[in-house]
């Protein structure tokens, strides 16, 4: 059982951010906060493990790495009581132990805790490490205190804090958690299907999937989970996010998408049931790659050989169609598409105009969604979400549904929100596919080639009120109802003012 409460584990691991605030950037809390969580979290549930082998089989077996075949292993001196002992150049100390711990569990915890440095001195002080370590070692962090579910919350709690603190910069790794959940509930992962995010950031979409089966009571390590990010520091936030969650088995790969897809099979892109992503939006320069030629950097263009933009090549200054066309590429023949993009995809020209005909001809788009505006940390723009399926229900071949969810949220003091409400309204207007006057139309693909194939939602859905017809015999008698009640209240004031001798 917790020994905390949800709220009280939220504010107790929030509490290291102020520990470090004044003390080193902002912007470097996340890395050394979320590393020591991961390390206390791995030496406590080796301690449990530890135990409970000792009393099984004896101390000496217990020493022995093979017995701990469902936790992490903590080599001798590298445990967190041998951090917490330590005096002097703790930096160091914690990464020798962050180095032995990687070793001992290679290669499940490559490139995760051993790339993250305590001791450059010029960020950190061995002063606010001590104070870090003291504040972490108050609590145990073991399954018999919290459970995985309740830490992995817990740490997908902190990376949005972190987000909001980075302002806009937190958009480059953290998605609102109420729009990953729209895209989950209208895609509605299946158990036994696979999850692929080619932008994958934190890791919030590939856990939000996850926790999509669990919470139908199916086994989410059933599902299979994949993803990319090119961001170093990012990736291991993110590696660290699936081990806290308990997946173990998800497949996260560091690089570059375009120039680079981890994800291949026979020399080709994986196939996936789902893909689901946020990339960033107009990404620029992404038809180039830089490599060293004879000792000197040099911008080479990119070549698909992958074949992914076989519907049309997007110009250099917005890569939101390549996106889209990497992920159809890496889409199983029944699979579908579910991707948050800025507007400008629905109805830029040129090259992207060519690209979105290809798409609406192929009969693979399935719905348009507007959202609001200011949801992101990053930009104000509202932003849309893009539905594809590749084997669209019978009811549903030859249209597209639109909806308008732009003024379906919660104001707030710097960004919007999603509310339970407007989530839940959204999701059974795609569920129902049917037109609701100004607020959602389900349109022929005929009426979109009238139209140059542009995707705008405002022209097929007409959110302007109504006129209200006049009736001049109404007006005349309110005028009259009017009249009347100023008599009587000069009547009653009259004989106010003559009580008063006036």
């Amino acid at each position: 059982m917790s020994t905390l409460t949800k709220q009280q584990l939220q504010s107790y691991l929030w509490e290291s951010a102020n520990i470090l605030r004044g003390k080193i950037d902002s912007g470097d809390f996340k890395h050394y906060i979320l590393g020591l969580l991961f390390f206390k979290r791995l030496s406590d549930v080796f301690d449990e493990e530890n135990q409970k082998l000792i009393e099984s089989v004896g101390e000496d077996l217990a020493k022995e790495k093979e017995m701990y075949a469902d936790v992490f292993f903590i080599p001798k001196g590298s445990h967190w009581s041998d951090v917490l002992s330590t005096s002097t150049n703790i930096g160091a100390k914690i990464n020798d132990a962050f180095m032995e711990v990687t070793r001992a569990n290679s290669p499940k915890l490559d490139g995760i805790l051993d790339k993250i440095d305590f001791n450059d001195k010029d960020k950190l002080s061995d002063a606010a490490v001590n104070d870090l370590i003291n504040h972490f070692n108050v609590q145990k962090l073991g399954n018999a205190q919290i459970s995985g579910d309740m830490l992995g919350d817990a740490y997908e709690y902190l990376i949005a804090q972190f987000a909001d603190d980075a302002g806009k910069k937190g958009g480059e790794f953290y998605t609102p958690h109420q729009v990953v959940e729209l895209l989950v509930e209208i895609l509605d992962p299946k158990e036994g299907q696979s999850i692929y995010d080619p932008a994958c950031g934190s890791g919030g979409i590939l856990v939000s999937a996850a926790n999509h089966i669990k919470e139908k009571g199916l086994d989410a390590n059933k599902l299979f989970l994949y993803g990319q990010e090119s961001v170093y520091a990012t990736y291991i936030i993110c590696k660290m996010s699936m081990i806290l969650h308990g997946y173990n088995d998800a497949k996260i790969e560091r690089g570059d998408s375009f120039s680079e897809p981890k994800h291949l099979q026979g020399g080709a892109l994986m196939k996936f049931d789902n893909v689901i992503a946020n990339p960033p939006w107009n990404l620029d320069d992404w038809l180039h790659t830089t490599q060293t030629v004879g000792g000197k950097k040099k911008k080479i263009e990119l070549e698909d050989k992958y074949n992914r933009l076989v519907y049309g090549r997007p110009p250099a200054s917005t890569a939101d169609w390549a996106w889209i066309q990497h992920m159809y590429a890496s889409l199983k023949d029944n699979g579908r598409i579910g991707v948050v993009m800025d507007n400008g995809v629905l109805f830029r020209g040129s090259a992207e105009a060519k690209i979105r005909k290809a798409f609406l001809e192929l009969d693979v788009v399935d719905a348009v969604i507007g959202l609001p505006g200011n949801l992101f940390a990053n930009t104000g723009s509202p932003g849309c979400l893009l539905i594809m399926d590749k084997n669209k229900p019978a009811n549903r071949k030859g249209k597209v549904l639109f909806i308008d969810a732009s003024k379906d949220y919660l104001e707030g003091k710097a960004q919007n929100h999603l509310r339970d409400e407007d989530i839940a309204k959204t999701l059974a207007t795609y569920k129902d596919y049917k037109t609701e006057e100004r607020y959602c139309s389900v349109c022929d693909l005929a009426e979109i080639e009238e139209n140059d194939f542009n995707l705008n939602i405002s022209r097929y859905v007409d959110t302007t009120e109504p006129e209200v017809p006049v009736i001049i015999e109404d007006v005349l008698k309110d005028l009259v109802e009017l009249e009347n009640q100023r008599e009587e209240t000069n009547s009653k004031l009259n004989t106010y003012l003559k009580e008063l001798g006036f």
